[in-house]
């Protein structure tokens, strides 16, 4: 087992294994269904789908950490995706992305101190009309410019709840 990892409630991955049980294929649906609870992959949580796939914790490891998709870090309550596509480059996402950085006093896949945020720079979100675009959970903000980034920040930030 690994020593450095937390004590994660593994016991809620048990409806997962029963699902997946002699599927030596469903690593990654396994890996995607248990970010689902607990929000990221813990190691704890990634050692233990190894043991019970019969993989090793470094290809469970490889493979969460090969998919963009996966989160090996808790990440803030507000979630933003920030659109580097062509089409948001092209119409100023390096200075969308200068702006939440200096706002939120992170970088690229930081998280803010009170957990609030999370920034993570994606290569296309698929609103290329909409662009520079950026999700921050299920919303989408487009046509933005680095003032307009802040501003809706702040309002969630005052808010202090999921947007």
């Amino acid at each position: 087992m690994c020593k450095d990892c937390a004590a994660s409630d593994l016991s809620k991955l048990e409806p997962v294994f029963k699902e997946f049980e002699g599927d030596g294929h469903a690593l990654v649906t396994i890996l995607q269904r248990a970010q689902e609870i607990y929000g990221y992959l813990p190691a704890d949580v990634i050692y233990r789908i190894a043991e019970r796939q019969g993989v090793s914790p470094a290809k469970a490891l490889g493979v969460a950490t090969f998919y963009s998709q996966f989160r090996l870090k808790p990440v803030g309550k507000n979630l933003i995706l920030l659109c580097k596509g062509t089409a948001c480059h092209v119409n100023g996402a390096d200075s969308i992305a200068a702006a939440l950085k200096d706002e939120l006093g992170i970088e690229d896949g930081g998280t803010t101190e009170d957990g609030l945020f999370s920034l993570k720079e994606v290569a296309c979100l698929g609103c290329c009309s909409l662009s520079p675009v950026m999700m921050i959970n299920e919303t989408a903000y487009g046509s933005l410019t680095p003032q307009k980034a802040r501003e809706i920040v702040r309002k969630i930030a005052a808010e202090g709840t999921a947007s």
